[in-house]
Parts: C-alpha cells; sequence; structure tokens
C-alpha cells in the first residue's frame, strides 16, 4: 500500500480534534482556563478533580455536552485507573500547590503530588498522551540561565514533590511542562501568586511591602499556561518524554521590576522594602525558554495586560472562600 502523507496529516488532525481528554485538577487556577479551551477544539473533556473549592468554577461550560465533572482523588487508584481507561490524552494539573500549602500538611502533599502522580503514570497505556504540570520552583536558586538541562535544585517540598513527579512523568514517556510562576483571572481565582497578591494589596491598602526585592522570578499568564498544554497536545510527537519550560524571557524580572509595574497602574501606591521579612521560598533564578519557541510555541499576555484585567475585577471582588489568599 502506498504512503500517503496527505491523507496521514489529515488523519492526525482529525485525531487531534475529536480527543479524549482527561484533566485532573481540572476544576482548579489553570484548570478552570484550559478545559473551555479543549471544549471550543472539539475533543471531549473529562474533569476529575476533588472539588474541594467548589465547581462553580466550571459553570460556565457546563452546557456543553462534551463535558464530563467526576469527583475523584487522584490518590484512589482503582477510580482514577477506571477513568484513565476511557481517554486518549491525560493532562495531570491535580496537585498540593506551593509551598505553604505543601509545609502546612507534608505527608498529604507527598501522598498527591508523588503518589497520585505516579497511580497516573502507572495506569497509562503506551498509546496515551501524557503531560504533566511541572514548575520553575524545581529549579531553586541558579546563577545564569537555566535550561531544560540545567541540575533541578528544589528548594522546598513543593518544588521537591514537582520535580519527583516529573521523573515519574518523563519514565512512561510523558511531556512535562516546567511553568513559570502563573498570573492573571481565573474563574477559579488565587491570589496566593505573587503578581496577583501584589497587586491586590496595591489595590486594598495603597501599599505594597516588599522582601527580597532583588530575587529574580518568571511569570506566565494563565491563558498562556493553559494554551502550552494545547500547543502539546497538538504536538506530542516532538515533544515525548521530554521536560520544557513554558514562559518569555522578556518576563524574567526582579519583585521590584513587578512592584514597579503594578505602581505605574496603580499610581497612588507606595512600595516599601523591608529587611524583616525573609521568603522562605528562596528561589532566585532567570529561564531560558528557547526550546518550547524552537518548536513554535510563544506566549501572547504581559504583565500589564493582566494587571489592568485584574484591576477591572478587584473592586467588586470578596475576599474568601473558595477565593484562595495568602501572604507571600
Amino acid at each position: 500500500m502506498l504512503f500517503r502523507p496527505d491523507l496521514t496529516r489529515i488523519y492526525i488532525q482529525q485525531f487531534i480534534e475529536g480527543m479524549k481528554v482527561l484533566v485532573t485538577g481540572g476544576a482548579g487556577y489553570l484548570g478552570s482556563i484550559l478545559v473551555p479551551m479543549l471544549l471550543k477544539k472539539g475533543h471531549d473533556v473529562t474533569v476529575y478533580d476533588t472539588l474541594r473549592w467548589g465547581v462553580n468554577s466550571l459553570i460556565h461550560v457546563a452546557n456543553n455536552s462534551r463535558l464530563r465533572i467526576v469527583k475523584g482523588d487522584i490518590k484512589d487508584r482503582k477510580h482514577i485507573a477506571d477513568e484513565i481507561s476511557l481517554q486518549d490524552a491525560i493532562i495531570h494539573l491535580a496537585a498540593i500547590v506551593g509551598y505553604p500549602a505543601c509545609d502546612a500538611n507534608p505527608d498529604s502533599a507527598l501522598d498527591t503530588n508523588i503518589s497520585g502522580t505516579r497511580n497516573i503514570a502507572e495506569f497509562k497505556s503506551s498509546n496515551q498522551i501524557l503531560i504533566y504540570a511541572c514548575t520553575g520552583s524545581c529549579y531553586g536558586a541558579i546563577d545564569g540561565n537555566c535550561t531544560e538541562n540545567t541540575k533541578l535544585n528544589p528548594l522546598t517540598l513543593y518544588g521537591k514533590s514537582k520535580a519527583s513527579g516529573e521523573e515519574i512523568i518523563r519514565s512512561v514517556g510523558g511531556i512535562s511542562l516546567r511553568l513559570a510562576t502563573l498570573f492573571g483571572l481565573s474563574t477559579r481565582m488565587r491570589l496566593d501568586l505573587l503578581v496577583n497578591d501584589l497587586t491586590y494589596k496595591a489595590f486594598e491598602c495603597k501599599n505594597i511591602e516588599l522582601y527580597e526585592g532583588d530575587f529574580r522570578r518568571t511569570f506566565l499568564h494563565v491563558r498562556d499556561a493553559a494554551e502550552a498544554f494545547i500547543f502539546a497536545l497538538e504536538n506530542e510527537q516532538n515533544m515525548s518524554g521530554e521536560a520544557y519550560n513554558v514562559g518569555d524571557e522578556n518576563l524574567n524580572m526582579t519583585k521590584y521590576n513587578v512592584a514597579q509595574i503594578i505602581q505605574k497602574l496603580i499610581p497612588d501606591c507606595s512600595i516599601t522594602q523591608t529587611y524583616s521579612t525573609h521568603d522562605k521560598d528562596k528561589r532566585d533564578y532567570e529561564v531560558s525558554y528557547k526550546k518550547i519557541n524552537d518548536l513554535g510555541y510563544r506566549n501572547k499576555i504581559s504583565i500589564e495586560e493582566g494587571i489592568r484585567e485584574m484591576l477591572r475585577v478587584f473592586p467588586f471582588l470578596s475576599v474568601g472562600e473558595p477565593l484562595q489568599y495568602c501572604n507571600i
């Protein structure tokens, strides 16, 4: 039989456009942005989530017949195995996220971020796509520019658990996306992320109390992060088994740089640098995004745009459950 590249491309495109996709943690900050994008692409999406923060983040897509919502925990081996068996692809977002949450309950963090991830890798079949949400926190404090070949040096339980999860995922051919620190609006809003936190403090208190302002971080809008998972899903053949930094080198900046951008948009806000408080998360690094950029991925949303969109909403925002607010 003759090989027809044109027909092969058509078949692959049809497969990509009509997949069954499991999104663990799909009701969360990132998941609730990603799920509508997957539905718009024509995929059948199963959200597998503990629903600890409720289901409101997905109400706007609940009328889509391609959406299933399953309440479950990735530590439940039989339940997650049954759901994985129905899928073409797994996007694994579920985790205890951030060093404060992990430090508050270390056993739960290890069980979820490592044991739960091991369950997913174990039950994945060889023909299923697996994409994992990792973090730049795995780099720790590094001199120079971090590439995917830089030795990981996580400084927190969160970073260590996510690095262990990445090793598990890559051992079965999965793709690991090492995300920069996220920011921006989501239907499951979080204010414990640096840009979101500083913006809210600037709006509400007219003051940003900043410590260790010279520490370097790198940032990524939550919608751009969601687009990266779509990109990985559609380019899996070129990306499987590898880790990719996801972000933008133009968004490598210090915490003080971020505060200055916020101050430009909230002119009556002051910045106070304090040296009596220290961040337990000592991350300090710059990151290269050349590897994923060379494949064609680009982020689109600047920190300024992300701050402006939050400022349209913050006057009407009530801080409390299910909205998460923690000081950075």
